[in-house]
């Protein structure tokens, strides 16, 4: 990949293995809009305007200095992804998702972001997240400008943890209110260390987020898979449990057995796997 400055962006060329609308249109982010040509969202506390054109990335009004602290780990580019497709694609099922997706990239995303997030998605559609997600922020989050407009940082543990339900109310969450203030707070005394847990053991990574109240076993492999780093995550919800089984069992199955098979299928590429084959299904409507 080569990287270099143009005025006030950063240009991309020669990169393998990235397509923004496969990548911000996968599920597993949700402050990503398509404006303009391109997408526009606010990630680690900046703000990114990044278009995909002739080959090239065009990442607007940033500096080398943000795209190697930010932008070059967020969007996974110290990865290989050429050797994770090629394992992945010695399964019948898996090389047609993966050829249909490949321009996917897992983001790492910001831990407490994605906690509180994926706490917001459960029993939720992606408009509605998308909508609860940008009133937290707006409500509660730090405003800063770029490129002449104003952005809100997502807000921190310190700033949710103060808060009351009252005083949440405002995003229009409903039962997930005291799911969040409840993860805010865990975080915020030390209950819940998520630095540490990003270099703990898969196993017990998930069992200290389980037991949040509001974090299930989807919840969990999600925030472990996007938030910490961890690539074994093979996140179940009802549209995966119908896309497994229809391209690998016959009939009906149980979440747990469709995780024990994913784990012993995929290992340690699962949660890459779960993101080829859900963009892929849905995309197709292949099981659903």
């Amino acid at each position: 990949m080569e990287v270099y400055e143009k005025n006030t962006d950063i240009i991309l060329e020669n990169v393998s293995d990235f397509d923004l609308f496969h990548t911000f249109d996968c599920g597993q982010c949700f402050r990503w809009d398509y404006e303009n040509g391109g997408f526009s969202g606010v990630a680690m506390g900046h703000h990114l305007h990044i278009f995909q054109k002739d080959g090239k990335f065009i990442l607007k009004d940033t500096s080398l200095e943000t795209f190697n602290t930010v932008w070059r780990d967020y969007f996974d580019f110290n990865r290989d992804y050429s050797l994770i497709k090629a394992e992945l694609s010695k399964d019948a099922v898996l090389k047609d998702a993966v050829t249909f997706g490949s321009g996917i990239r897992i983001l790492n995303q910001d831990a407490f972001e994605c906690l509180i997030s994926f706490i917001i998605s459960a029993s939720n559609n992606i408009p509605r997240i998308k909508k609860i997600i940008a009133l937290l922020c707006e409500n509660f989050g730090e405003k800063f400008s770029s490129g002449g407009a104003d952005y809100y940082k997502f807000p921190t543990a310190d700033t949710l943890s103060a808060l009351s339900l009252d005083d949440l109310s405002v995003i229009r969450a409903g039962f997930r209110d005291k799911y969040i203030l409840a993860a805010a707070k865990a975080v915020k005394n030390g209950q819940l260390d998520l630095f540490s847990l990003k270099n703990a053991s898969f196993d017990y990574a998930k069992s200290q987020l389980l037991r949040l109240a509001g974090v299930g076993e989807k919840v969990a492999s999600c925030i472990l898979l996007f938030g910490l780093g961890k690539s074994e995550g093979f996140p179940v919800d009802v549209w995966v449990k119908r896309i497994m089984e229809y391209c690998y069992f016959d009939g009906e199955q149980t979440k747990e057995t469709i995780s024990e098979f994913a784990s012993k299928k995929f290992g340690n590429l699962g949660g890459f796997a779960q993101q080829y084959l859900f963009y892929w299904a849905r995309e197709n409507k292949i099981g659903i």
